[in-house]
């Protein structure tokens, strides 16, 4: 695509981002609270507690920036084909 976007190609890749960003926060809060539920929900020692949270926090980041990614890499290569 040559040239400035129009605004509805503008428009069109801000609604991609935002959704990306609102489903991958989703992702990571849902991944956190099943990777962290036994230090959330048991009576665990605090080394233990740790573990799970940092495996949880681990866990939500990494799945956070799966999520973007897959839901932008695309972008530029349907820009190419429009």
């Amino acid at each position: 695509m040559t040239g400035p976007r129009s605004q509805a190609d503008r428009d069109a890749l801000t609604v991609e981002i935002v959704f990306a960003l609102v489903t991958g926060g989703l992702l990571a809060a849902v991944l956190f609270v099943a990777v962290a539920s036994p230090a959330l929900f048991w009576e665990l020692g605090p080394a233990q507690e740790t573990v799970w949270r940092a495996a949880a926090a681990t866990a939500a980041t990494a799945g956070f920036a799966y999520r973007v990614i897959r839901v932008l890499w695309p972008l530029p290569h349907k820009r190419r084909r429009e």
